[in-house]
């Protein structure tokens, strides 16, 4: 068990993403694309309390917002973040919860590489 709370996740998501917004990689392309902070800040806290408290807050879908962004995302960028979210989660959390939301960070982070960033490309199969 974690001991992970909403309070908690919230923090973590406010004090990473205000490393994020001053990171030379990443700033660029949150600032640009985020128009309204608090919201988006609220938006997802509800997504890591649904992650890691299964509590079902957030009813968004991140995969499509990500893709909208395909273009300017580099595979560095999700080193960055990962390091980033791992420092701040270090600062802020016990250690096992720390590496908790680290390991499903990494998880999710995966996933949307492999839909931005395909092993392979998708071809017809012609008969």
């Amino acid at each position: 068990m974690t001991g992970l709370d909403d309070a908690q996740l919230q923090q973590l998501v406010d004090g990473f993403y205000a490393r994020v917004r001053a990171d030379a990689l990443l700033g660029p392309l949150f600032n640009g694309a985020v128009g309204d902070w608090p919201h988006h800040l609220e938006t997802l806290g509800a997504f890591w309390s649904s992650v890691m408290l299964t509590s079902g807050r957030y009813k968004g879908q991140p995969l499509p917002a990500h893709l909208k962004h395909r273009a300017t995302i580099t595979p560095a960028m999700f080193e960055r973040w990962l390091a980033l979210w791992q420092a701040e989660s270090n600062a802020r959390l016990a250690p096992e919860a720390a590496a908790a939301v680290q390991a499903r960070a990494a998880r999710i982070a995966r996933s949307l590489q492999l839909a931005l960033f395909p092993p392979f490309p998708t071809r017809s199969v012609q008969p």
